[in-house]
């Protein structure tokens, strides 16, 4: 089947002890690339897995050779941390992420994907979302605290279905290293005047492994990078922080200690 666009596609996948639904995710990405560019790539982050996920990850590696790699963490860095590596890892013209919980259907990315064409981000929201109550409550809490304190109207933020074209990505300085990361991004993006697009995606249950999303730690880290954030760029009322293209000294500083930590545990 010829490519829907003419892009080339780095996929990643952040995991963090998903051994069960690992290998179904890689088969789709590797049944569903094919028809969206000639040229991919699968990178799984494995975050400091300790239930066998990392060496699952390398037997795929394995499997593989020339499409998939495998980025390891010596320790569990956190959702932020194993997506600056995603990140730091894709070489190619646009980058695309989702969780290795299998809760998306990567059979939606053709759909998706085209949106690209007229957009630099694409960041997709939840459809008819499939978790605890409690879960989504947070989630829902979530979305209007950034609203009230940084004026981001974006559908579920947190969605990790997106797609960012990569030289916007190698713009940005991020420094989050839990659930914050999505929304760092997306504010750097709207404040530099990139193009923003939403899509709905389905979202599934989780048929296996244990959801962190509601951990009080992630909770409280996400609470505590959210006050470092505003600290950093500023209120809705009051953008007075680094610009995708300043903060030179200080986006060096980080990249290189996170390429330090990726060149040490390449899989």
């Amino acid at each position: 089947m010829k490519p829907a666009v003419s892009y080339s596609l780095s996929v990643f996948f952040p995991a963090h002890n998903e051994i069960d639904s690992l290998p179904g995710i890689v088969a789709s990405a590797m049944e569903t690339c094919p028809k969206l560019a000639s040229e991919f790539e699968i990178i799984i982050v494995d975050d400091g897995s300790t239930d066998g996920t990392a060496e699952l990850a390398d037997r795929l590696a394995e499997q593989y050779p020339d499409v998939v790699r495998v980025m390891h963490h010596a320790r569990n860095r956190g959702y932020g941390g194993a997506l600056k590596t995603g990140f730091l890892s894709a070489r190619n013209d646009v980058v695309f992420y989702t969780d290795a919980d299998a809760q998306f259907d990567l059979g939606e990315l053709p759909r998706v994907f085209p949106l690209i064409c007229d957009a630099d981000v694409v960041t997709c929201y939840r459809e008819d979302r499939c978790d605890p109550w409690h879960r989504s409550l947070n989630t829902w809490l979530f979305e209007k605290a950034v609203y009230l304190v940084f004026g981001l109207k974006i559908r579920d933020p947190d969605c990790a279905f997106k797609l960012y074209r990569r030289d916007v990505i190698q713009r940005m300085n991020l420094m989050s290293e839990g659930a914050m990361i999505d929304v760092e991004m997306l504010l750097q993006a709207k404040r530099a005047g990139f193009r923003l697009v939403q899509a709905g995606v389905r979202h599934y249950p989780r048929k296996s492994g244990t959801p962190s999303g509601a951990n009080p730690k992630v909770i409280f880290r996400a609470i505590s990078e959210m006050w470092r954030l505003w600290h950093r760029i500023g209120s809705r009322f009051n953008f007075r922080g680094v610009t995708p293209a300043a903060g030179n000294a200080e986006r060096g500083s980080a990249e290189q200690n996170d390429k330090r930590q990726i060149e040490n545990h390449d899989g």
